[in-house]
């Protein structure tokens, strides 16, 4: 008997990708919107709070405000990349994606990713010398800085996300259309492909270690150096106060990197061990739920945004 080659089952570059969510749980994956719709509206509502909070308040012009500004427009970016489509698919079953939109949604939730990795790194590199420069820290940290920051985390991450959507539009055959995923994240995408996918499959990893490896490793000398004044200070008032100034970046990046290197390592290392569906789950809890918290940590624990936010609800009660 002669074997059919592989290439007659093949696909010749598809006009477009069928999503299907989170694979192996059917038409229960409906209820999986009453856990991901609140947490988008959270992130809409928190972070579009923030943001006019931090343009209404000119008291709130200032570098660490300012690089939560741009934490805040980063999660409202990277929550709407990937929720509308997700909600889309829990709700009403498999849906078909152009090809050309798939590839768009994988650069920007990849892109936005590798921005909030530096946004938090910078915040950390700011609190760091709040902490162990207090009288130097207007001087060495200033809003025209933090701006070029800003800028070079975006240009940072367009520069190295680039290559994903163009390392699978070079191939132009795939094994299916279908997905299994509930967004065109890069390697699901790749499964599909019918090639030598080595060079993809290096790169998203060297990818990973150099952004994510390098930022928590800055993460965490920033905190070591904090960690090393904070102990230096002669009561426990000051340093309760000092620490009190890192609590709430202290939950953020928690809140980002935990799920992150779950998700990470299980899709890396977990396939014999840890179900698909499970992975799928956590990686759009990685990218939904550092959104819809970072404006609640920042809300209840920074007194200006705090305090600010209730004048303005104070006040609208007061024109009823």
């Amino acid at each position: 008997m002669v074997e059919t080659p592989q290439y007659n089952s093949t696909i010749l570059h598809p006009n477009f990708f069928m999503l299907t969510g989170i694979p192996g749980l059917g038409g229960a994956q409906a209820w999986l919107t009453m856990v991901f719709g609140p947490m988008y509206l959270l992130a809409l509502m928190g972070n579009g709070a923030l943001l006019a909070v931090v343009q209404i308040d000119s008291t709130l012009h200032q570098p660490m405000f300012l690089l939560l500004a741009i934490l805040a427009a980063t999660d409202l970016g990277l929550a709407t990349s990937i929720a509308p489509g997700l909600l889309a698919v829990l709700w009403f079953g498999p849906r078909p994606v152009p090809y050309a939109a798939c590839l768009v949604q994988m650069f920007f939730v990849h892109a936005l990713t590798a921005v909030e990795s530096g946004v938090l790194l910078a915040m950390a590199c700011d609190r760091a010398v709040a902490v162990g420069r207090p009288l130097h820290y207007s001087t060495v940290v200033t809003k025209a800085r933090v701006g070029y920051a800003a800028l070079a985390l975006i240009l940072k991450a367009v520069v190295i996300v680039v290559p994903f959507p163009l390392l699978v539009a070079r191939f132009e055959h795939f094994h299916a259309k279908t997905i299994h995923h509930a967004y065109c994240a890069h390697m699901a995408v790749v499964e599909l492909v019918v090639g030598n996918t080595r060079v993809n499959n290096l790169y998203g990893l060297a990818l990973s270690l150099a952004v994510s490896g390098v930022d928590i490793l800055g993460i965490t000398g920033s905190y070591g150096l904090i960690a090393h004044t904070v102990l230096r200070l002669p009561t426990r008032e000051a340093r309760a106060k000092a620490f009190g100034t890192c609590s709430s970046h202290i939950c953020v990046i928690l809140a980002f990197y935990v799920p992150g290197l779950f998700s990470y390592l299980t899709h890396r290392f977990g396939h014999q061990t840890v179900p698909k569906p499970v992975h799928i789950l956590f990686s759009n809890i990685y990218l939904l739920l550092p959104p819809a918290l970072n404006p609640l940590i920042y809300g209840a624990r920074t007194k200006q945004i705090r305090d600010r936010i209730l004048e303005m609800f104070t006040f609208k009660k007061s024109q009823f």
